[in-house]
This record gives structure tokens, C-alpha cells and sequence, in this order.
């Protein structure tokens, strides 16, 4: 039986053709928490609220974007979160320009997280390849990225 809070939501997306993640989810040990930073933070990124409850929220591609879901859930196991473990390693999100980059790499900023790397190319990727990458606020490596030489 489907989930009922996801029955309101029209699906206007076409017929499934492959090639794209439908959604991922991600554990947090600190679900207010997460909805505070990445409620700031998606926006920058090209998402928008997709539905919430107590146990869970989610963002999708704003203004009807086909694209990947994202969905936050509470972590019910106590473990130490690592990229260089086996598991994700990180999340990259594709922006329009580097403007754009600059933008997310400031509200970065703004959040508290640990800059990685700040807004720069990065030769060794096929180019065009400019991004900036963070943690937030539980140690998960995220990415703005253009692949566009415009700002």
C-alpha cells in the first residue's frame, strides 16, 4: 500500500526512460537540526520542499524539474558517519553557474560547515568542472558543482 502522505502529489514526470536516480535517502542523528540546514541550504541548490512529517522530510526539484528526490530520515542506529568508510561518499548537486557555486559555498559559510575545498576548478575532472565542497553539520561531504564556463 503506497505511503498516503505521498498520494496528494501529482506525478506529472513521463514514463520512466532510465538513466536517473528516482530518490536517495539520508540518515541524520539530528533530524530538527537537519531540517534548519538543509531548509536553508536546498533552495541554493535547485530543490524545494516535497513533503514533511515527524519522521521524515523530503526535497524535490524546483518548479517541476524532473531530477533525484532527497529524503532525510532520523538515523535509529548510533554510528559515526565517515566518507572514507564503505557507503556514500558524498552528494553533488549540479548548479547553472558558478555565480551559483559561490552562492551555496557562501550560505555554507553562513551555516557553520567545514568548507573542504572553496569555489575553484578542478583540472583533474573533465572540464568544464568548478565546485566548491563542505560538510554539514553531521560530517557529510556535499558539492555544488558547474559544469559551464558562464557565472
Amino acid at each position: 500500500m503506497p505511503d498516503e502522505r505521498l498520494l496528494p502529489v501529482p506525478l506529472a514526470m513521463p514514463a520512466h526512460t532510465g538513466g536517473m536516480l528516482g530518490h536517495i535517502g539520508i540518515n541524520v542523528p539530528d533530524l530538527e537540526l537537519a531540517k534548519e540546514y538543509y531548509g536553508e541550504l536546498m533552495p541554493l541548490l535547485g530543490f524545494e520542499s516535497f513533503f514533511a512529517a515527524d519522521d521524515e522530510f523530503s526535497f524535490m526539484p524546483s518548479g517541476g524539474k524532473r531530477g533525484t528526490l532527497v529524503f532525510i530520515y532520523p538515523a535509529r542506529e548510533p554510528t559515526q558517519y565517515s566518507r572514507h568508510s564503505p557507503g556514500l561518499q558524498h552528494l553533488a548537486f549540479m548548479v547553472p553557474t558558478r555565480s551559483a557555486v559561490h552562492a551555496v559555498h557562501a550560505k555554507a559559510v553562513e551555516l557553520g560547515s567545514e568548507v573542504l575545498n572553496a569555489p575553484q576548478p578542478f583540472p583533474q575532472y573533465p572540464p568544464p568542472y568548478y565546485a566548491t565542497f563542505w560538510t554539514d553539520p553531521f560530517g557529510f561531504m556535499l558539492e555544488a558543482v558547474c559544469h559551464h564556463d558562464r557565472d
